[in-house]
């Protein structure tokens, strides 16, 4: 007979599924932990990320208060930039631009270094996380399923038990009542015996099931659990060195800039330095200065005797005019000091006259300048013309010489009338320069592309003409002394038959389709030889072969002239 050994309940150890609930409930713990950490990275990131934001709108606003406060090309601001003090605040604007652009680097290196790099760790940390505890989940399953069958075992062998306990007290029964047949003891004794047997057998199976158990329950809380929980450590530990590492990268990005950041701020204290009150203060005085001589004292005038009433011949109300009326008795004086006459408003006369004579001169001198400037630009313009026309004369089959007949009319028209605009306000300006007091400085530098070829048109210009009372002047003889330019003889370079040399090389660009006459067609990548560079009119002349040369827009290629060619230039 088989029977239970008989314990004392409160003398039992934990069970397995208890142990198993409060394992679970660490392992909850431990992934609330985990999720936590997860969340205090990517609030990092975002912090990160705002930071960069932030420092892009800074940089964008200090760029465009820079450009704000550059100074306008060809506006008056431009002319007010020459002082030191205004030459300073351009450099600090510069400068700043330069500040502003480390604030860049700052936002791309964070973003590079830190968000980047934590946002693809932040995705391998939460894959890392879910596999650690679902290897702990299937654990925990493993080792309840295995509980579950040593219990399903245990209680079939205390079934059976049970059972052949009251097979056997059967027998024992029928074996004591003599009115019970022989056949019915002998069926009660078989049946208690195999009772017994099936007790015997759940006996050996649960005995197997719970070493089992054991075994697998000591796998479970001596190595799997803490295999996991220690690959959730390491995994946790990482994180917060991680996040560590990046909070140095945000200090170690800041540090980088900090140098180039001090030599923008030392710039600026040495352009602030720069600022010279004594300078800026001559270039008013040479801007402003009138030229006019200072007035002389003003003599007593004697009202006790009106019919002998003279003025002192020092006056300055007489000392302009060259003939003057004696005012009448009782008149006032009409002259007035110079230093508080009044600037005609409006557009003043075409010589200046409206201005001090120094104020003039530097008018005048600027008006010279920017028509031998326009001359240039023109005459820049007729030779490429010409040179293009001779091309065509030699080449028919490259276009139409004709074709460029009515521009060359036109430049040459343009020269002209721009010659004698140079030939009208040179003679104003020897007017001026003769006028004022001998100077101690240079003289006033001549207009090379008139005066060289002409040098008595200034005398003649300045001789024929005569000064109005009002100050301002007439035109007598100007435009009949028309200036007779000779025209520059291109010839010399065509006369010979042999084509021209090549003075580098060239790569197109684009693809041009050269429809035009002249033109050559060049495909994007093509390599070709250049044979004339740009002389201002925007054309480059090329050669393919010795039967295909023309020319193509110069923005289309990239040249390479050979430094050893006379005038190389390289255009980009």
């Amino acid at each position: 007979m088989v029977s239970l050994p008989h314990q004392d309940p409160h003398s039992l150890p934990s069970p397995p599924c208890l142990c198993c609930r409060k394992q679970k409930d660490q392992f909850d713990n431990l992934e609330k932990h985990t999720q936590w950490g997860i969340d205090v990275l990517e609030k990092y990131i975002k912090f990160v990320k705002e930071r960069t934001e932030i420092e892009l709108s800074y940089a964008k606003q200090l760029r465009n208060l820079s450009k704000k406060y550059q100074p306008k090309k060809n506006s008056k601001e431009e002319e007010e930039y020459r002082y030191t003090s205004t030459r300073a605040f351009v450099a600090t604007l510069n400068e700043m631009n330069d500040y502003a652009g480390q604030h860049e680097v700052i936002s791309e290196n964070m973003t590079s270094l830190i968000t980047g790099e934590l946002s693809r760790y932040v995705q391998e940390l939460k894959q890392e996380r879910k596999s650690h505890f679902h290897d702990g989940r299937k654990a925990q399953q493993h080792i309840e399923t295995c509980w579950k069958q040593l219990e399903a075992s245990k209680r079939r062998f205390e079934r059976d038990c049970k059972e052949a306990d009251r097979a056997q007290q059967y027998f024992e029964k029928m074996d004591a009542d003599i009115n019970v047949t022989k056949a019915d003891v002998e069926k009660a004794r078989q049946q208690a015996q195999l009772r017994h047997q099936m007790a015997e057998d759940s006996k050996a199976e649960y005995s197997s099931t719970l070493q089992k158990f054991n075994s697998e329950q000591h796998d479970h809380y001596y190595t799997h659990i803490p295999n996991i929980f220690q690959k959730i450590q390491e995994m946790e530990e990482r994180r917060i060195v991680r996040i560590g590492e990046s909070m140095k990268t945000f200090a170690e990005v800041d540090r980088q800039v900090i140098p180039i950041i001090g030599k923008c701020l030392d710039e600026i204290t040495k352009a602030a330095e720069s600022v010279d009150h004594k300078n800026d203060s001559q270039l008013v005085i040479e801007a402003y200065k009138s030229g006019f001589e200072p007035p002389g004292d003003v003599d007593f005038e004697d009202f006790t005797q009106p019919m002998k009433r003279t003025i002192s011949e020092s006056s300055l109300s007489n000392s302009r005019g060259d003939g003057r009326s004696e005012p009448k008795f009782g008149s006032k004086s009409k002259g007035k000091l110079w230093p508080f006459i009044k600037k005609n408003k409006g557009a003043g006369p075409e010589d200046f006259s409206n201005l001090p004579p120094e104020q003039r001169r530097k008018k005048l001198q600027q008006k010279v300048d920017e028509l031998n400037r326009d001359i240039q630009k023109e005459m820049d313009q007729r030779d490429a013309l010409t040179k293009m026309k001779d091309v065509y004369i030699k080449n028919p089959q490259m276009g139409d010489a004709a074709s460029v007949d009515q521009r060359l009319a036109e430049l040459g028209q343009n020269i002209e009338k721009l010659r004698l605009e140079v030939q009208k306000f040179e003679g104003w300006l020897a007017e001026v320069e003769g006028r004022l007091p001998a100077r101690t400085e240079q003289p006033r530098r001549q207009s090379g592309l008139y005066e060289a070829q002409n040098p008595s048109a200034v005398n003649s210009c300045a001789q024929d003409r005569e000064s109005s009372p009002d100050g301002s002047y007439t035109e007598e003889q100007s435009q009949e002394t028309g200036m007779k330019v000779p025209a520059t003889d291109f010839d010399d370079e065509f006369d010979d038959e042999e084509p021209l040399p090549t003075i580098g090389t060239c790569k197109a660009l684009y693809t041009f389709e050269g429809q035009n006459e002249g033109t050559i067609s060049v495909a994007e990548g093509e390599m070709l030889y250049v044979i004339e560079e740009d002389k201002g009119d925007g054309w480059t002349r090329i050669r393919r072969n010795e039967d295909e040369e023309g020319y193509v827009p110069t923005s289309y290629v990239e040249v390479y002239l050979d430094k050893n060619a006379k005038g190389a230039m390289t255009y980009i």
